[in-house]
């Protein structure tokens, strides 16, 4: 049997932090490359789960090209302008990991098991076989 030299690690944190963990861990392992404002973009989604597409990509943008009427509960400037965060959604629904229904709601992929509610505990068991030591 391998022997395994082994980390445990605990670390608290906030729920957008957690979202954003996921998604990096997910895109690391699927060798998808994402932008800081991609990555910025998916995390704001997965507070939002599931979202109209014009009111995200309003939420998305500067304070000045947002609406003010919007029911999106998490807001934050990461474009200048709604078609850039339309271009991003199509970029990530082209790696799967948005998913849209046709009217025209988003969310993140379900398939990926983001957690994005309550207590999360993420419980990864990565490793590496080395060579084997006489």
């Amino acid at each position: 049997m391998a022997k395994f030299n082994v980390v445990d690690k605990k670390v608290n944190m906030s729920l957008e932090e957690i979202i954003k963990f996921q998604i990096i861990t997910y895109c690391y392992i699927h060798k998808i490359t994402l932008s800081e404002s991609d990555l910025s973009c998916l995390t704001l989604l997965g507070l939002n789960k599931k979202v109209e597409l014009s009111d995200f990509c309003n939420a998305c943008c500067d304070p000045v090209n947002r609406d003010k009427d919007s029911d999106i509960s998490y807001q934050k400037a990461i474009f200048k302008t709604p078609q850039t965060v339309r271009n991003c959604v199509a970029k990530m629904r082209n790696y799967n990991i948005i998913s849209r229904d046709g009217s025209k709601i988003i969310e993140l992929n379900p398939e990926l098991t983001i957690q994005q509610e309550g207590n999360i505990l993420l419980n990864f068991k990565m490793f590496h076989l080395g060579t084997q030591e006489s």
